[in-house]
Formats: structure tokens, sequence, C-alpha cells
């Protein structure tokens, strides 16, 4: 069985993860989504309610292609929960050359330290391209529509958010 794990902070999740997952599935037969929870960011949402819009979101999707998908958090190197999640590759979504420079360097000190586990980027289809979750984020604390960006049911957890 080939794992994969896809590493980020889902803070939200967006139509731009759930494409990365879509095409994830024509690679590994199970994909854990590992939920970031370093210290040092201030994420919108909790782990817990990026854990649970995650598994809400990205599910179904992973259920339909026929693909194994788990879901949970992590707050070490990305290399060690690939190590426990048993996964042989890290997928990573690009959207531009910013993306492509961070992470090959990323790419380049895990493979140092741990050479057994290989990083496939995917580049971002053009329709979710331009979607970044720190600008929905902007956005829907601004009161802008993000429904172009983002599942229906993360939408009305940013307009919940946004609304107290």
């Amino acid at each position: 069985m080939r794992v994969g794990l896809y590493p980020g902070s889902f803070d939200p999740v967006t139509l731009g993860h759930v494409d990365i997952v879509r095409r994830a599935a024509h690679l590994v037969d199970r994909l854990v989504i590992a939920v970031g929870t370093h210290h040092d960011k201030h994420p919108l949402f909790s782990a817990e309610e990026r854990l649970a819009l995650a598994r809400e979101v990205l599910e179904p999707v992973a259920k339909e292609l026929g693909m194994g998908l788990s879901v949970t958090t992590y707050d070490s190197l990305t290399v060690e929960a690939a190590k426990t999640a048993k996964a042989a590759v890290v997928i990573r979504g690009l959207r531009d050359a910013g993306d492509f420079d961070y992470e090959m360097q990323m790419a380049g000190m895990n493979a140092a330290l741990a050479p057994e586990i290989e990083t496939v980027f995917l580049a971002s289809t053009p329709g979710t391209r331009h979607i970044a979750a720190s600008l929905v984020r902007q956005i829907a604390a601004m009161g802008g529509d993000v429904s172009s960006f983002v599942p229906p049911i993360v939408g009305a957890a940013l307009k919940q958010k946004f609304s107290k």
C-alpha cells in the first residue's frame, strides 16, 4: 500500500487543498492529512476545528476516488509525522515560483533528515492557483464572499467565526 502524507495548516481547508487531494489519489492508496499545530503559529481555527473541517470536506472526496484517508495533527518535524504515518511520500502543492523556492528548500532539508521519504510536488491547477488560505481568511474577515475559494461547509464556518 502506497501511503502519502499531505501536511499543512489547513486554516481553512480551501478548494486548492481539495484539488491536491483529488490528484494525490492517482499516486497513493492512502493519504494522511497532517494538520500542523506548531506553537509559533496563531491559526484562526483551533486544531479541533481544522480536523473536523478537513474530515468533513476531504473524506467524501477520498471515498469517491477509492482512496483511504485519515486526518491527524502533528507538532513535530514533517518527516517524523511521515514516519509515524508510515508514509513513503510527502505531497506538497505548488501555486507559484515563490512556493517552489520555499518547498525546494524544505524538500532538501527533509531529504537530508529522512532520505527514504520522497517529496512529490503537485502544481496547482489554473482554477485553484490563486487560492491562498491567508487571503481567504482576510477576505472573510472583511465580510467578503469566499464561496469560490472554499467548500460550502468551510464558508459557513468562516462566516460563523467572523460574526462573533
